[in-house]
């Protein structure tokens, strides 16, 4: 019953398309990037935004129009708020804490920490520096302050290329994020890579496909009329094929992010990205 449904909706994707796969929604104008690394599976590398209409192209490149510069100009403020029992803000103890310059930090993360003793998020390096290095309590996910955080984090990088580390002792987690980007799950019994890889620049009902790519996280998405992590929209996705969601910071979830960012490296940081 699970591969009828599962080959029903990619039936669909191809029958309602009106372009090939790999055929982005700007072909001539998309920026496309081609890896470097023989061991990704893309042949090209295309941001999620040239799979996009003009509308979201527009809002997105505009600063004063893209909302999601709130939320990155809210994290700008709390980046040298003082807070924690060590009296030190974030931008005093970034460096030590991570290892990595504020203004490099949004182009290698996900990223494997020595002092974690694994592999970790932005916002989980966030947490680690807020309760090792500041003595201060660690913030909720998808709140209005890891969010700024890391949307200022992100945007300092703006325009620069994503480098993001997979070998070494990080390469396990990356071998995980493989396998789960390609596992099938869910009543729908489908893949990351039935929707992302197999069918990009196809149409699911409105909206086009495109590889997801995850160089615009945070996200301002007009669906969710705010801006939402990298494990928000895995979330969503899981809901879309009835799977079960995990909790943000979820092992697997990790994996997944650490996998996805790999496969696009060589795009640039655009955070904060919008899309519908």
């Amino acid at each position: 019953m699970f591969k009828k449904i599962s080959l029903t909706i990619a039936g669909m994707m191809v029958a309602g398309s009106a372009l090939a796969a790999g055929t982005p929604y700007h072909e001539g104008t998309a920026t496309i990037v081609k890896p470097t690394d023989d061991r990704n599976p893309l042949t090209e590398i295309i941001s999620g935004i040239d799979f996009r209409k003009d509308m979201i192209r527009d809002m997105q490149a505009d600063e004063f129009e893209n909302p999601g510069m709130l939320t990155v100009e809210y994290g700008e403020g709390i980046w040298d708020m003082p807070d924690g029992s060590k009296g030190l803000s974030m931008a005093d103890v970034w460096e030590d804490c991570s290892g990595v310059a504020a203004d490099v930090a949004g182009t290698v993360y996900p990223r494997y920490h020595e002092g974690a003793g694994k592999v970790l998020t932005l916002e989980q390096q966030i947490n680690f520096c807020r309760e090792n290095a500041m003595g201060a309590a660690p913030y909720k996910w998808e709140k209005a302050d890891m969010l700024g955080m890391t949307a200022y984090i992100r945007y300092m990088a703006n325009g620069s290329t994503i480098n993001v580390n997979v070998d070494g002792p990080a390469n396990s987690m990356f071998k995980k994020g493989e396998e789960l980007y390609y596992e099938r799950v869910g009543q729908l019994d489908m893949s990351c890579a039935h929707c992302h890889e197999d069918n990009y620049g196809n149409y699911i009902r409105a909206d086009m496909l495109s590889q997801g790519n995850i160089n615009g996280f945070p996200t301002y998405r007009v669906k969710w009329n705010g801006i939402g992590s990298t494990h928000r929209r895995f979330r969503g996705c899981n809901k879309n094929i009835r799977a079960t969601a995990l909790p943000y910071g979820h092992e697997d979830y990790v994996a997944l992010e650490l996998y996805l960012a790999w496969r696009g490296n060589g795009l640039t940081v655009e955070t904060p990205a919008v899309r519908q």
